[in-house]
């Protein structure tokens, strides 16, 4: 059971961390080139039909949903090293407190996914407005849903960050972002290179098994899953998505599955991360 003096270490972690991130010139260049990225996207989605104006809600969602897993997840994990990864003297002062490491972290990690959300929802934030605006709501389920999976993906990156860079400080940061950048091209670009490789070698059957366990296995693709489940139904899925249909029996089981996914990919690296902690030697 989790003791009242953990739980204001846990507050007053998270309040420090949300404070130093918003006034982070590196959170404000996130927040602002999201907002431009979004709203480019909202305004400029029928160029390639040749036609012009603002798209809906629902075409905005599904073009931002690739922009949301390749960013969202590089600016958390890179974010999440810097930030996690004090100089020696502030970690050695930070850590010699008597208060539990885990909690310090855990505060840490709280106050950094507020502030990176708070970014991402400028972004959703202005991109809706105009949208509304231009083309009311229809499809606004569908957009809030890729603004859901954002916050999801940011969480799990923030846990792998803290994963990575857990006992780093001073010079090691710079090998704990090393780590870090690996960690993200590894999931979110080598991982489906792979998998598509694998599953054409491979038997009809054993291939759309592993199509399915890829789609669950890694957070930015449980995501894709998720989301493109949600907005257009099976319409936009591929083999991968259509499997995981046939092998769960239903959306709703599917969807079940890829919570559980990012569930674990949340709580997982961060309880690591925490036992890690504990045992560093900081000095």
């Amino acid at each position: 059971m989790i003791d009242d003096m953990t739980l204001r270490t846990v507050r007053l972690c998270a309040r420090q961390e949300l404070t130093i991130a918003i006034r982070s010139r590196w959170i404000q260049l996130f927040a602002g080139v999201f907002a431009t990225l979004a709203l480019a996207i909202a305004a400029s989605g029928y160029v390639l039909s040749g036609g012009s104006g603002v798209q809906d809600f629902a075409r905005t969602a599904a073009s931002l949903t690739q922009l949301v897993l390749l960013i969202v997840p590089l600016a958390s994990i890179v974010m999440g090293v810097l930030a996690l990864t004090p100089d020696r003297g502030a970690a050695e002062l930070m850590y010699s407190q008597p208060v539990r490491r885990g909690a310090v972290l855990a505060g840490m990690l709280l106050g950094l996914f507020g502030a990176l959300t708070a970014a991402q929802a400028c972004g959703f934030g202005a991109a809706g407005i105009v949208i509304f605006l231009h083309n009311g709501d229809d499809g606004l389920a569908g957009f809030l849903l890729v603004a859901l999976g954002s916050m999801a993906l940011t969480a799990a990156f923030l846990s792998l960050s803290a994963l990575v860079s857990a006992g780093a400080t001073g010079r090691r940061r710079t090998a704990a972002l090393a780590r870090a950048l690996v960690v993200w091209v590894a999931l979110a670009l080598v991982f489906d290179i792979v998998v598509l490789g694998l599953a054409s070698l491979l038997r009809s059957g054993h291939a759309s098994r592993l199509l399915v366990v890829s789609s669950l296995v890694n957070p930015i693709d449980a995501i894709r899953t998720g989301v493109l489940m949600g907005i257009e139904g099976t319409a936009s899925f591929g083999s991968a998505s259509l499997a995981l249909l046939r092998m769960t029996g239903g959306p709703a089981a599917a969807a079940a599955f890829v919570v559980m996914s990012l569930a674990a990919w949340i709580a997982i690296p961060a309880a690591l991360a925490m036992r890690r902690l504990e045992r560093a030697d900081i000095a």
